[in-house]
């Protein structure tokens, strides 16, 4: 069963940042609901330079329909040069769980 849905990933630098974006997008009716997940080391390349900092990952459940206007918000609030925002479609879910990110993403 294909969905219209998505699960964006977006690492942020620490919590506060992580709950800013997070409550953002919630208010602006963007997504349905955001995980924020615990601290993580995430090791990287930058600027030629390998970078190991510690992050906390968002899990953002959204629709379709939002992914452009979810990426512009969390592009201009975000601190990163660059944010990491990855959008995975939901391929599959509960039928209950599936009409309730129909009906608050609408």
């Amino acid at each position: 069963m294909t969905t219209a849905f998505h699960v964006v990933l977006c690492s942020c630098p620490d919590k506060g940042t992580a709950k800013a974006i997070a409550e953002k997008v919630l208010r602006a009716g963007l997504a349905a609901c955001v995980n924020i997940g615990a601290p993580s080391t995430s090791i990287y390349w930058w600027d030629d330079h390998l970078h190991s900092d510690e992050e906390v990952m968002l899990a953002i459940k959204t629709s379709q329909s939002h992914l452009d206007d979810l990426f512009a918000m969390v592009e201009a609030a975000h601190p990163y040069d660059v944010a990491e925002l990855i959008a995975l479609p939901i391929t599959a879910g509960s039928e209950a769980y599936l009409q309730w990110l129909k009906e608050v993403t609408n």
